[in-house]
């Protein structure tokens, strides 16, 4: 009896720090970067795609990313422009070789992308370090 007591007290007491901690969080809309504050953004049409077909803009976000990293090697450099290019030439990998491409071929690019940005990640992240724009 006594333990079933105490069991309760404590569930009162979780659920009251957890609903006053719950209301103490404020989401924000505000998306400032860490480093390299003049970022980019991603081009207007892929912020509004349909939620249908947002696998599209992962495999375009996962596209730009390999090429960052892979600019980053290849400069040996990690100044703003070259970690944070334009999104064009990312546009342009996804119309050229993609736009007209089924779902999976899609998702199976998306992975294939993912795995060498990751590779190359590797590679790059020193050199970012050093430069502070990590």
């Amino acid at each position: 009896m006594i333990q079933a007591v105490a069991v309760a007290g404590l569930l009162v007491i979780f659920c009251a720090t957890a609903g006053v901690a719950e209301r103490n969080l404020v989401p924000t809309l505000d998306n400032h970067p860490d480093v390299c504050p003049d970022q980019p953004p991603e081009p207007e049409w892929m912020q509004n795609i349909d939620v249908r077909e947002s696998y599209k803009r992962l495999l375009i976000q996962q596209i730009y990313r390999d090429e960052s990293m892979q600019s980053i090697v290849d400069a040996q450099n990690c100044d703003c422009p070259t970690r944070f290019p334009s999104w064009e030439a990312a546009e342009r990998v996804y119309v050229e070789r993609f736009a007209s491409s089924e779902y999976w071929d899609v998702v199976e690019a998306t992975s294939a992308y993912r795995r060498q940005a990751n590779e190359l990640r590797r590679a790059a992240m020193p050199i970012c370090e050093a430069a502070g724009n990590w």
